[in-house]
């Protein structure tokens, strides 16, 4: 078979006759031999044999790619990389109609800049595996380096993946979030509810041997970070303000994308002299526009913990706590209605993966002029962008924003504004 194409999960598309089959780990241009399922209607083959490498074709630079369900466009050549990232964008707004909107061409992101990992962890019978989960698979890929890791990071592996070897029983798995922040590293251990005493002493030496900020434990997938070491704050640099950071924090990926969507953020607000900061979290965006004159922002976010931390950045910056408003408030199930929104400029708009959809239909009956969405998913983004253009808006541009290298994944700022 011939790549004719990268599919949207990231996967090489050839024509089977019947129609499209779907190739992982291939790139426009491969000439392969592929095994293709015999029954159960599924499209994906299995490449067997690279013939004739494609003119969208590089060397990985990782010796984990393939298996790794990390980096799945690695492969591609920066030119073709960079186009697929846009043309989802494009695609996804053709989809709900918006195919008129400028989108501008995706700006390469350099490897190693990611300050924040969630890895998976298993103590098998005499060994333990130690990285990141195969595509579409729970199975966990056992790496020793990882290119876009921030290098503190993987610095640490090594003594992590002996410590657990020790501590965990056979057969227990736990998740590992590490984030760089300015004053070290924090990490989280997502693993069993029990935890004697002797590990968690194990645990606090560990943080202390290797210099970590802070270590923390969280029964489950999803519990609340427990301190098991808190050895220094753990805070970040937003511009010339220190911002608290609670244990496992969402931030944004890396440094340079951050500091690129703030910029981008703050073009789009203009000279709004009253912003709203919706999904603000720990406060990025509303740290940043509150640090120009004449700004005032209000910053609501559901998640209680971010809250928290940007009530103490706040108190520990007497100028700032007079120009931003703090709430917690789930915007999913509480939206900001109509007149609470004109009281503003301006709003941003910063959802998780689902989108903003309820806050996106109060904001169409608003009178807001500038609507700035910073998003993670163009297909929600494109959604909640539809409700928005009918309720009087117009999408002016979309800018990518290639901070999750060589991932599916894609970060897109748009502008909105009414009339």
């Amino acid at each position: 078979m011939t790549i004719q194409a990268v599919g949207s999960h990231g996967d090489g598309v050839a024509n089977g006759g019947d129609g499209p089959v779907f190739v992982p780990n291939t790139a426009p241009g491969d000439v392969l031999r592929v095994l293709t399922p015999s029954k159960g209607g599924s499209r994906e083959a299995e490449p067997l044999e690279l013939i004739t490498p494609g003119h969208g074709r590089i060397e990985p630079v990782c010796p984990h790619f393939g298996p790794c369900g990390g980096c799945r466009l690695q492969h591609l050549n920066e030119a073709v990389y960079l186009s697929w990232k846009r043309e989802q964008i494009l695609h996804a707004l053709a989809q709900r109609g918006l195919d008129h909107v400028p989108v501008d061409a995706a700006a390469p992101c350099p490897p190693g800049p990611r300050r924040r990992v969630r890895m998976a962890a298993r103590r098998l019978r005499r060994s333990l595996l130690l990285g990141f989960n195969e595509r579409a698979s729970h199975r966990i890929v056992d790496i020793a380096e990882c290119p876009i890791a921030d290098a503190g990071i993987v610095a640490v592996m090594p003594g992590l993946r002996a410590l657990l070897a020790e501590i965990l029983p056979e057969g227990t798995a736990v998740d590992v979030s590490i984030t760089v922040l300015a004053d070290g590293l924090d990490m989280v251990l997502h693993g069993p509810a029990d935890l004697d005493l002797v590990t968690r002493q194990r645990l606090a030496d560990y943080a202390e041997r290797q210099d970590l900020a802070r270590l923390s434990w969280a029964p489950g997938p999803s519990g609340e970070a427990e301190p098991l070491a808190h050895r220094r704050p753990g805070y970040l640099s937003l511009g010339s303000v220190r911002a608290a950071v609670p244990p496992g924090a969402f931030l944004q990926a890396s440094v340079q994308g951050e500091s690129v969507l703030s910029a981008l953020v703050d073009q789009g607000v203009g000279d709004a002299r009253t912003v709203a900061d919706l999904y603000c979290g720990i406060g990025t965006f509303a740290l940043s526009l509150a640090q120009r004159a004449a700004c005032k922002v209000l910053a609501i976010d559901g998640d209680e913990r971010a809250v928290a931390a940007l009530g103490q950045t706040l108190a520990e910056n007497p100028t700032l706590a007079g120009r931003i408003k703090h709430e917690m408030r789930n915007l999913r199930r509480r939206p900001l209605v109509p007149d609470q929104l004109n009281r503003h400029d301006a709003v941003v708009l910063d959802p998780p993966r689902h989108g903003a959809q309820p806050q996106a239909a109060a904001l169409a009956q608003s009178t807001v002029q500038r609507v700035v969405g910073v998003s993670c998913n163009p297909v929600s983004f494109a959604r909640d962008a539809r409700i928005l253009v009918d309720g009087g808006y117009r999408l002016d541009r979309v800018v990518p924003v290639d901070q999750f290298l060589w991932s599916t994944h894609i970060e897109l700022v748009g502008f909105f504004h009414r009339g």
